[in-house]
């Protein structure tokens, strides 16, 4: 498992350089407060990593709203579990 694992990241960072070798052209990217001057491949791999980090950002609130709710359920069926355990202790009437 751990050799697929390095065979998978090592085929991974090949594509990456091939990646940034095919795109070294030089771009202008043009902000509010001025302009800088990138190649395109880093340009792009630095779009991704800030889109990556919004989406996980976006994400945390509704990740944990359901962590709370999940804890809130295991809390509400434990109290059920003990509750059936107690009826079944109960000697029945007849």
């Amino acid at each position: 498992m751990r050799l697929i694992k390095l065979l998978i990241i090592l085929v991974l960072i090949i594509i990456g350089a091939a990646f940034a070798w095919h795109n070294d052209e030089g771009v202008t990217l043009n902000y509010y407060f001025g302009s800088l001057d990138l190649p395109l491949s880093l340009l792009l791999i630095g779009t991704l990593i800030v889109g990556a980090v919004v989406g996980m950002l976006s994400a945390a609130g509704t990740i944990l709203g359901l962590k709370r709710e999940n804890a809130s359920l295991r809390r509400k069926s434990k109290v059920v579990t003990e509750e059936v355990e107690n009826l079944r202790a109960i000697p029945l009437k007849e």
